[in-house]
């Protein structure tokens, strides 16, 4: 029935949105209360139990703030860029497979439901694309403000941008070589459970190297320390969102997390197997579908909290990079280490596996 599909999608798209920003909202007390505790302070603590509230505090000052659009600024493409930057980081979650299908019986029929909005056949260059269109958000921010700080931000971040897609993208091409797919969905079943045939199913213990590169990558493509250089507040004062206010400035900030959000989820489906876990098909048998894709989602939400926490330990822990070696780790060092996997990875394939 294609009003029960509408509503469905409706629904999960709407569930994942509100997910996304509840993740982004106490993303922010996590990195207060990680960066506390290797400090060896309290962190948030006021704003309710364990300062739990603290969030929903710090959206209610960006919310009621006066709002400044300085007179000086480009007004229309001012406005435009924290939009753009907010809706490129929920578009990457619409081809993520947040859990395996189930069954529901409407009115005598039976219904699969999938947990996943658009399962596409080129799902890694539908998030190749969307999130390069992300840095137009930062490029319009930095421009549009007329300011020379923010301009710099800006081209910085652009920088950093196409020198890290690169080796990202490469990095993908042997994990696309193993898997034969572009399909996140056929990706994550391929990894089924995590053994199988006298090997582990998921594509980190088969392309090691690939998920290095991707990771570090990834820091670099989230402005997250040590590759912070569009956000160097010692030299750029804020950056690219130095002359924003109010909620613009909330959803510059906002959207960086959901971004992490979102690159972790990529990092675990890739790589760790999605919502595949050890002993699985045993869990399946023993309970209802609906049940088991729940366990399957939570499953998947741990993993994705897990690397969370690794992009804040990470920015608390190593000094920022100077922008020559940023761009000289990106261009010498990630780009050739990825052409070498992937010719080792045509060539396992060709010898091992084409005979």
């Amino acid at each position: 029935m294609d009003w029960i599909f509408f509503i469905e999608k409706i629904a999960l798209i709407l569930v994942i949105i509100l997910s996304s920003f509840g993740v982004a909202a106490y993303a922010t007390w996590g990195e207060r209360k990680v960066a506390a505790i290797m400090q060896d302070r309290i962190g948030p603590a006021r704003a309710g139990l364990f300062g739990l509230l603290q969030p929903l505090a710090d959206g209610g000052k960006l919310f009621f703030k006066e709002e400044i659009i300085p007179d000086h600024s480009t007004k229309t493409l001012f406005i435009l860029g924290p939009a753009l930057f907010m809706v490129t980081a929920l578009m990457t979650s619409a081809i993520i497979p947040w859990g395996p299908d189930f069954t529901l019986t409407i009115g005598g029929t039976v219904h699969s439901v999938a947990l996943q909005v658009a399962d596409i056949n080129i799902g890694i260059l539908y998030i190749f694309g969307v999130v390069s269109l992300g840095v137009y958000g930062i490029m319009l921010g930095g421009w549009s403000s007329n300011n020379k700080f923010s301009l710099l931000s800006a081209i910085r971040s652009a920088s950093q941008s196409i020198s890290y897609e690169l080796a990202m993208g490469l990095s993908l091409i042997a994990v696309l070589m193993v898997t034969q797919t572009l399909s996140l969905k056929t990706i994550v079943e391929q990894q089924h459970g995590f053994w199988a045939d006298g090997y582990f199913t998921w594509n980190f213990f088969k392309q090691p190297v690939a998920f290095l590169i991707f990771l570090v990558c990834s820091f670099a493509e989230l402005n997250r320390a040590p590759f912070d250089m569009p956000e160097c507040e010692s030299e750029l004062n804020m950056g690219y969102h130095q002359e924003y206010s109010s909620m613009k400035l909330g959803l510059y900030l906002f959207a960086e997390y959901i971004n992490m959000f979102i690159s972790s989820a990529v990092l675990a489906t890739v790589f760790f197997g999605g919502y595949n876990f050890p002993g699985m098909d045993a869990v399946r048998d023993a309970m209802p579908g609906g049940l088991f894709s729940i366990i399957c989602v939570t499953v998947l939400m741990v993993k994705v909290v897990g690397f969370i926490l690794f992009f804040m330990f990470i920015r608390w822990t190593l000094p920022r990079f100077r922008y020559d070696q940023l761009l000289n780790l990106g261009w010498k060092g990630l780009i050739p280490l990825a052409l070498i996997n992937l010719v080792i990875t045509g060539g396992v394939i060709l010898f091992f596996f084409n005979k």
